[in-house]
């Protein structure tokens, strides 16, 4: 069974997700602005989810989880939680 590791930012705005993105891709660390900035309990742990299986996160995360390049930032991603910043750490298939 497919298995992945993730890491992610939840917050409430698309133009919020948006500007973090670019912060980390200026070189700012993804688990320093997900302690910063994300809703989401996981921030704590630097926005890490640890490691789930297909149909474990809500479907638009599982599709971007399963096919992303690994430790490229994805998104911002809408779910019914909010915008989402993804980061693949591992997979196995």
């Amino acid at each position: 069974m497919a298995r992945a590791t993730a890491r992610h930012i939840l917050v409430p705005s698309e133009e919020k997700a948006q500007a973090l993105k670019e912060q980390i891709e200026a070189g700012a660390d993804f688990a320093d602005v997900a302690k910063a900035n994300s809703t989401c309990p996981s921030s704590r742990q630097g926005g890490d989810l640890g490691s789930f299986g297909p149909g474990q996160m809500v479907r638009e995360f599982d599709t971007v989880v399963f096919s992303a390049p690994l430790n490229a930032v994805q998104g911002p991603l809408r779910t019914e939680f909010g915008y989402h910043l993804v980061e693949v750490t591992s997979r196995q298939d």
